[in-house]
């Protein structure tokens, strides 16, 4: 007597998520990261104060708690105009600081990055990761932004 194996398939259903923006987070993060030369506590930072409108040293320095011990990260910001000062410190009255343009429209950019608005560009001379003489971790990170790129053109034609 001949036995016949019973195949089983099995039916998979793909449910396609409904949010998905945080996808190529790290690809995103790597960019602000050589093109700005932002590091990633400097990128969460910025992140937290694109929602603030005004804030003191104080507020800096509570956020920044939970991070990683930079004793010049707020100096560095203001250098850098991240961070722009609002109102200076005048008798009780303590200074007051806002995120610069430079760093609204550096957020406002990563947002539309991970919402799938607008891509990463690949041009050479705006963006560092395609430039020839590239390490090798940045040619890795080329294919990616790639990938990303194209994953946000397919998903405009529909």
């Amino acid at each position: 007597m001949k036995l016949r194996k019973k195949i089983i398939t099995k039916t998979h259903y793909k449910v396609e998520p409904k949010h998905d923006w945080l996808k190529y987070w790290r690809v995103v993060r790597y960019w602000v990261s050589e093109a700005y030369g932002l590091s990633y506590p400097d990128l969460e930072m910025l992140l937290f104060l694109y929602s603030e409108d005004l804030f003191s040293e104080h507020d800096f320095e509570r956020f920044e708690r939970i991070m990683s011990w930079d004793t010049n990260r707020f100096k560095r910001l203001v250098s850098g105009d991240w961070i722009v000062p609002w109102r200076e410190k005048n008798g009780n009255e303590k200074a007051l600081y806002t995120l610069s343009f430079k760093g609204k429209r550096l957020i406002n950019a990563v947002y539309k990055k991970l919402s799938g608005e607008e891509g990463i560009t690949t041009h050479p001379s705006k963006n560092p990761i395609f430039r020839k003489d590239a390490g090798y971790i940045a040619r890795g990170y080329r294919k990616m932004i790639i990938e990303m790129n194209e994953a946000i053109q397919r998903a405009k034609q529909y």
